[in-house]
């Protein structure tokens, strides 16, 4: 029951999203960008190749909407992508994909600092280079992404609760630059992330007793 419930909301999620689609590359980006996240919170290894081509789609919305962080952050989702599919199919231990790991007591350090700085650093540049619409808020949410996609990429439980962060600025941004579809789309991303973190608990969890 549980089962055919999440797929119904899947599928009624892809009929508004696509439904409130301005152009054929946006439509393309939401459909990919929802399937992408919907089968990483199910722990699919299909969720990489369909998430390249989410990136290339994102790439040029961005371009055309001039939030260059986020372009730029498709480049390196590009090349993260590549490393997580790789990852992802290393050390399964007879699983369909690599078991889920926590985050160190120094990643909790070192994360944050990278964060303040590197925001600091990229909003400054595309507020003196560019002519950015938001170029603050577009490099905290750029650079937050970029942590995030390395956690998941790595396999790491935690990159969940940066994702729903993420989402809450992202959809405030996004119908501030009256990008509905793609606002939309980070709102079911949202409960889609809730429900990844809650499945990958789940699993790593039960998995605990079986470790070294």
């Amino acid at each position: 029951m549980k089962k055919w419930y999440g797929d119904v909301l899947l599928f009624l999620c892809m009929i508004i999203c696509l439904s409130t689609s301005t152009s054929v590359l946006e439509m393309v980006g939401t459909l990919t960008g929802l399937l992408c996240v919907w089968l990483t919170a199910k722990e699919n290894i299909w969720c990489w190749p369909i998430g390249l081509i989410n990136v290339g789609c994102f790439f040029f919305t961005f371009w055309n909407a001039k939030l260059y962080a986020d372009m730029t952050l498709q480049i390196l989702f590009f090349i993260l992508s590549i490393q997580g599919w790789i990852i992802w199919l290393t050390k399964r231990q007879n699983a369909n994909v690599r078991p889920t790991k926590k985050l160190t007591a120094k990643m909790y350090i070192i994360l944050p600092i990278i964060l303040v700085v590197t925001t600091l650093v990229w909003g400054y540049v595309l507020t003196k280079y560019t002519d950015a619409s938001i170029p603050y808020l577009d490099a905290f949410i750029a650079v937050l992404s970029v942590i995030a996609q390395y956690l998941l990429s790595s396999k790491i439980l935690e990159n969940w609760y940066v994702w729903i962060v993420i989402d809450v600025f992202s959809v405030g941004m996004y119908l501030y630059k009256d990008l509905y579809s793609i606002a939309f789309l980070y709102l079911v991303y949202l409960v889609i992330a809730i429900s990844g973190l809650m499945t990958w608990r789940k699993n790593f969890l039960r998995s605990m007793p079986h470790r070294a």
